[in-house]
């Protein structure tokens, strides 16, 4: 199994990275894994704004040659992991823009007859790791679970990825958010996950 793993957070020193460092010490440590790639799109210096005009059309965005590293990336993995915090009730802008770049149609999804797409994304699998100062409960109570909602039917269903794992951490800001506790658990699933 490969990993691609997209870090989406400014600061090193955050419990974002943290979660990031659980990951690959985990997938290490699993003989099913056999490489972890890590994408850090903040140090990477991604630029997460869309520009289109007459010569740089959205239907062409699949073949974007600026982009063709990140396409690769993606078609090489066989699992993908989100590590990023939910600001305002959804993830970072930086990742939405990635996603809005990289999940681009004749790459991610065909067009074809009847109400849904042909997702071109099948076989693979996505962990979403992420964190937030609210309650764990917040986004299912208060925002009918959005961002799941967001995440797994309208991205990666929609592009053919049925399997999607999530941790969605609440409470991280809090003294009593039981850090080491969630960072174990992190690490023993990518310590153990099969596929």
């Amino acid at each position: 199994m490969k990993l691609l793993v997209i870090y989406t957070h400014p600061n090193h020193q955050s419990l974002s990275f943290a979660f990031l460092q659980k990951v690959v010490q985990g997938s290490e440590e699993n003989p099913l894994i056999q490489e972890v790639q890590v994408l850090d799109l903040y140090e990477e210096g991604f630029d997460p704004v869309l520009v289109f005009h007459e010569q740089k059309r959205r239907r062409d965005m699949h073949s974007d040659p600026r982009l063709e590293r990140y396409r690769n990336q993606i078609t090489w993995a066989d699992k993908i992991v989100l590590v990023y915090p939910i600001w305002w009730g959804r993830p970072p802008a930086m990742l939405l823009g990635y996603i809005d770049q990289m999940f681009a149609s004749e790459f991610a999804y065909r067009d074809k007859k009847g109400l849904f797409p042909e997702g071109l994304l099948t076989g693979k699998s996505v962990v979403c790791i992420s964190t937030m100062k609210g309650p764990t409960h917040y986004p299912l109570l208060w925002l009918n679970n959005a961002h799941k909602v967001l995440m797994k039917r309208a991205l990666f269903q929609f592009v053919g990825m049925k399997k999607v794992k999530f941790f969605e951490f609440g409470n991280m800001e809090s003294s009593k958010g039981r850090h080491q506790e969630k960072l174990e658990r992190v690490y023993r699933y990518f310590k153990q996950v099969a596929q």
